[in-house]
């Protein structure tokens, strides 16, 4: 029995009865004690926390759900557990008050938001820490936060909570179980998320499409990337971010190409205009040093296998150029392969998109992509390309090649 009471973590030690707790509750103090000892000591007249000796002006009591959850786990595990585990990670019990801090209805905005701002201190500190934290329970009551900020009448106000909120869950989500973010499938859920797209400031829109680019990478989460993708409103709102030339313009790129991996999402992806959008941001990154233009350009060509993504293609006016633009560019070779077979697909059975893409260059682009160090499989595909164009011109009676 004495092994047994020694092995208690201090953590789940009421600090009144020494005993594990059944019933945790919380003092306007932020002290944790079980509800039947505090009760006694307060029934006995006492005014004052046991702890800290602090006067209560308000002796509410708040039940303490993150230490309950802790214990349970304890419990399961049969009492395994490393008590030195607990002090070594949260020798002050900082992580457990943080959680309760944003838990609990009597902390004020500014308490949560300093909250946030710490746990996103923490969060880039030692992985152990991450752990602990996901453990805990931190990513899917982040996401929760974030998308509760809608319900009130003064979300505007608290545009900077969300955007904190957001940047801890981002930096959770490496380690967390993506099963979590099925909570978008809840109606309710899904219409906060699309309102906070909507309205919310860049940050925020950069880090939802962040979230929406991690459900294609889990099985877990295949039927949400799914239900999202055929989402219009946030079909149209990751497509817009293209044109805007910004941060949040590549988390889109990740986003869309992201959903784009599923085959049932591209119908969709394609009438609200990917195709259009997607060819206007690699036309922009050429003016950047660094930018997502060869996923772009990888994403074009998985919509081009789709008939009405080959005809947006070829219907937005500098279409076929951008992809002659992406076969050679100087200073690397990534998204050649993709261009040369995007303008296989449309070049194929469309003797139009031939003729724009001898006159945008396109035989002295694959020329020089031939003379360059690109990979062995881009020149084969860069020799069936000039073939076929070949073979285009050839049966086009008003040219010969």
């Amino acid at each position: 029995m004495r092994e047994a009471e020694m092995a208690i973590p201090h953590l789940f030690r009421c600090p009144i009865s020494l005993d594990l707790f059944t019933d945790p509750v919380t003092l306007c103090t932020g002290q944790t004690y079980d509800r039947s000892s505090i009760e006694k000591w307060l029934s006995a007249g006492n005014l004052t926390c046991p702890v800290t000796m602090q006067k209560l002006p308000d002796p509410s009591m708040v039940p303490n759900h993150t230490l309950r959850h802790l214990i349970n786990q304890w419990l399961q595990f049969d009492n395994n557990v490393d008590p030195d585990c607990f002090k070594m990670i949260d020798p002050d019990h900082s992580l457990v008050a943080l959680k309760h801090n944003l838990e609990s209805h009597e902390s004020t905005f500014e308490t949560k938001l300093q909250t946030l701002e710490k746990i996103q201190v923490l969060s880039a500190e030692l992985p152990m820490k991450n752990t602990v934290l996901i453990e805990l329970g931190f990513f899917p009551l982040l996401l929760e936060l974030a998308l509760r900020s809608v319900e009130g009448t003064n979300f505007q106000d608290h545009l900077k909570f969300v955007e904190q909120a957001l940047i801890c869950a981002l930096k959770l989500l490496p380690f967390s179980d993506l099963g979590s973010l099925n909570l978008l499938k809840e109606g309710a859920k899904l219409a906060y998320f699309l309102v906070l797209f909507e309205q919310g400031t860049s940050i925020i829109q950069k880090s939802l499409c962040h979230l929406v680019g991690s459900t294609s990478s889990s099985m877990e989460t295949k039927d949400l990337c799914a239900m999202l993708g055929k989402t219009r409103a946030l079909s149209r709102g990751m497509i817009h971010l293209l044109h805007e030339n910004s941060e949040a313009s590549e988390a889109a790129i990740k986003a869309i190409s992201a959903l784009c991996s599923l085959e049932s999402n591209r119908v969709n992806m394609v009438r609200e205009g990917a195709v259009r959008g997607l060819i206007t941001y690699i036309s922009n990154a050429e003016r950047c040093e660094r930018s997502l233009a060869p996923m772009a350009m990888a994403t074009v060509e998985l919509l081009l296998g789709l008939e009405s993504g080959k005809e947006a293609l070829i219907n937005q006016p500098n279409g076929v150029n951008v992809l002659v633009k992406m076969v050679f560019r100087v200073s690397d070779h990534e998204g050649s392969e993709s261009a040369v077979n995007s303008l296989m697909i449309i070049c194929f059975d469309s003797l139009q998109a031939t003729e724009k893409a001898i006159c945008a260059g396109v035989l002295t682009q694959l020329l020089l992509l031939l003379q360059s160090q690109c990979s062995g499989r881009t020149k084969t595909k860069a020799r069936m390309l000039l073939k076929l164009l070949r073979s285009m011109w050839a049966d086009d009676p008003k040219n010969t090649l």
